[in-house]
């Protein structure tokens, strides 16, 4: 990224703190970073998925969508929502092959990329690089499985509760007590963003929410969701909970 200064250090800073980068040697980030461009997509841009077969993106700022859409019946579940130090599409990168996923820019993104062989060739001859990569492909494969397992085995209540817990921030003040938990990226999803994460319908998610911010489960403040009963919200994910009070269906799944 010659003659983008600014830039530069901003990509530095967030592969420093990202999963993917956070513990690459400075004089190999360094060299990486001469091989990477600048990218921005405006808001709800959808991304041609051909041209992650050309370049690979890790953003810097803002959060896209990955989606899988049913191109008969318009349905679509997401596949993943990725922040600041997130790869997007790694399957393409390791296999070449076309991936029939939607990415969509949720805000003003601005993303760096490379070459994808040259990426490829990052893997190959760097170790310190590679060591690092492989846990970051594990970690996304075991958020497919999560996935998986729970549209196979959940009911939408506890999907929508697993869902909440993988995201929250952890890590508070110890000077405020008993403090409500954030969220990481999924804070402020519209209803309807938060049911194609779970596979299901707007309504559905909608009356569970009601529900909990009725009972102090959840607190939404300007437009910011928050926890704030950690244990009650993991009663609900392992299924302990009296799933009745929200007048769904215990074994419903849409």
């Amino acid at each position: 990224m010659n003659g983008e200064p600014a830039f530069n250090r901003q990509c530095k800073t967030v592969l420093q703190q990202s999963r993917l980068f956070r513990r690459v040697p400075d004089e190999l980030l360094d060299e990486m970073l001469t091989g990477f461009r600048r990218d921005t997509w405006r808001r709800n841009a959808q991304l041609d998925p051909d041209s992650f077969q050309e370049r690979f993106y890790v953003l810097i700022t803002g959060r896209v969508e990955v989606s899988r859409v049913n191109p008969q019946t318009g349905r679509s579940i997401t596949l993943q929502i990725l922040g600041p130090g997130d790869g997007i599409d790694v399957i393409t990168l390791l296999t070449g092959d076309l991936h029939a996923i939607q990415p969509m820019a949720l805000e003003d993104v601005t993303l760096a990329s490379a070459p994808v062989g040259e990426v490829r060739a990052w893997i190959e001859r760097h170790p310190e690089f590679n060591r690092h990569f492989l846990p970051y492909l594990g970690e996304q494969m075991r958020l497919m499985e999560d996935l998986a397992t729970d549209l196979a085995l959940y009911d939408t209540l506890t999907r929508l509760a697993r869902l909440l817990l993988r995201h929250v921030r952890h890590g508070h003040p110890s000077s405020a007590p008993e403090p409500p938990h954030g969220l990481r990226l999924i804070h402020d999803m519209h209803d309807e963003t938060l049911a194609r994460m779970v596979g299901s319908v707007r309504q559905v998610v909608n009356r569970h929410l009601q529900h909990w911010r009725k009972s102090g489960v959840i607190h939404k403040h300007k437009f910011r969701t928050e926890i704030e009963d950690l244990e009650a919200l993991r009663s609900y994910a392992e299924g302990n909970a009296q799933q009745g009070k929200t007048g769904h269906d215990k074994h419903q799944v849409s």
